[in-house]
């Protein structure tokens, strides 16, 4: 299994944040790391992102967990699970703050020949939760 992560802690209420994060059709606002999101984070919904690390790929995933102000969690991949990728939106509450954590896992039998094809989405991570936070703060 590989994986990609970041962290922020934002000055924000978990509601403040969740309401940014499921508001997927202005991801391109604050976060320059993605190109445009279609589709809406609600669970079971199709959703298809368009990332700048990728710009000529489209990637659909599905809404499979949301527990509001909590977690999301997105999932999408190749038929029989040869290829799975997950990402877990988490927050958690610290004090005055919430810890944003979005995690993203792949794995099944092709990861070895798709992982040596794909970008270092580390940036763009890195990038999503320092916009994330911006945005947070902004508006609390």
């Amino acid at each position: 299994m590989k994986h990609y992560e970041s962290t922020a802690l934002i000055e924000a209420s978990p509601a403040t944040i969740w309401g940014i994060l499921v508001d997927t059709a202005h991801y391109q606002d604050w976060d320059s790391g993605v190109v445009r999101v279609e589709g809406e984070a609600r669970l079971g919904s199709k959703i298809t992102v368009v990332s700048s690390a990728n710009p000529n790929r489209a990637f659909p995933v599905t809404v499979a967990e949301l527990e509001p102000e909590r977690r999301m969690v997105w999932q999408g991949g190749m038929p029989l699970g040869l290829f799975k990728g997950v990402r877990t939106y988490t927050l958690t509450p610290e004090g005055n703050a919430t810890r944003f954590r979005m995690r993203e896992e792949y794995s099944g039998p092709m990861l070895p020949l798709i992982w040596r094809s794909m970008p270092d989405l580390a940036p763009s991570f890195e990038q999503f939760a320092r916009g994330l936070k911006a945005k947070a703060e902004a508006t609390r």
